[in-house]
């Protein structure tokens, strides 16, 4: 199966930046993907409440999902959409930052939310408090596919060894970490996560990511690191998208996943221990 890593740069305005991702998607479909993966918050990159209270859709209302939903049906594609920033019913007014698998009629095939929220001190001036925005989810997502079955999760979720495991253990060949890693973990731990997980599961670890500076009309304009990665189920590096706008294309051949897994057959090798 020819997939598609999509890597874009999301303002704060949905509607511009749908125009983007639709041209990318086309790009990759007419080279011959047949799975085509956007990043985290495909929709809209807002460091400002206010302007995603502004923006931001429900589920059922929201353009970004209606519109690719329509474009996967058109082209005859699969499309991960990394995320969709999404309003919710919650008292409190916290957004759901969800993942959707759309199939080649335009249904949707499966959705996660994501689990951990990036509440961290990166340095005296770079903080992040994800959960006084939006809300956590709870159940981890895996998605059958003719081309296999696929482990959803979202950016921060790639430090929580543990979900992976999960997800491979249910029967996983492909996972899923949809990003917008801020630049100094990225170029910290970015690549090195992503191998780790691959070669943990015995998975290809697909990674689409935004990257550069993000256009704000208001509050700071955000900045990730980019680097959309796909890695092989031995640890490989199979394309790197740099900083660039773009689309890198790599074909998944799942024999890749039994063969590592045969190799070496850690998903087996749990066992039970005491403590600490």
């Amino acid at each position: 199966m020819k997939t598609a890593l999509v890597q874009l740069t999301s303002g704060d305005c949905p509607r511009e930046n749908l125009s983007v991702t639709r041209a990318q998607i086309k790009s990759a479909a007419s080279r011959g993907a047949g799975f085509v993966l956007t990043p985290e918050v495909t929709n809209c990159v807002s460091a400002s409440r206010d302007r995603q209270q502004d923006v931001l859709q429900h589920e059922v209302d929201d353009q970004t999902l209606a519109v690719l939903r329509s474009d996967a049906a058109a082209l005859g594609v699969w499309i991960s959409i990394g995320s969709l920033a999404l309003k919710t019913d919650d008292p409190d007014g916290r957004f759901a930052n969800r993942s959707f698998l759309i199939d080649p009629s335009g249904t949707i095939r499966a959705r996660y939310d994501k689990i951990h929220m990036f509440d961290v001190n990166v340095s005296e001036t770079e903080t992040y408090r994800e959960s006084a925005g939006y809300r956590p989810g709870a159940e981890a997502v895996l998605a059958k596919t003719p081309f296999g079955a696929v482990g959803m999760s979202i950016c921060y979720d790639l430090r929580f060894a543990y979900l992976y495991r999960a997800l491979a253990q249910a029967g996983a060949d492909i996972l899923l970490v949809p990003s917008a890693f801020s630049p100094v973990t990225g170029a910290a731990h970015w690549q090195a996560l992503l191998q780790a997980r691959a070669i943990e599961t015995g998975c290809y670890v697909l990674a689409a990511a935004q990257t550069g500076t993000h256009a704000a009309s208001r509050g700071t304009a955000r900045q990730t690191y980019g680097h959309s990665l796909a890695i092989s189920p031995w640890g490989e590096i199979l394309a790197d998208a740099g900083t660039q706008n773009g689309t890198v294309i790599i074909d998944l051949d799942l024999k890749e996943v039994s063969h590592a897994r045969k190799r070496i057959s850690a998903l087996t090798h749990d066992r039970p221990f005491i403590g600490p």
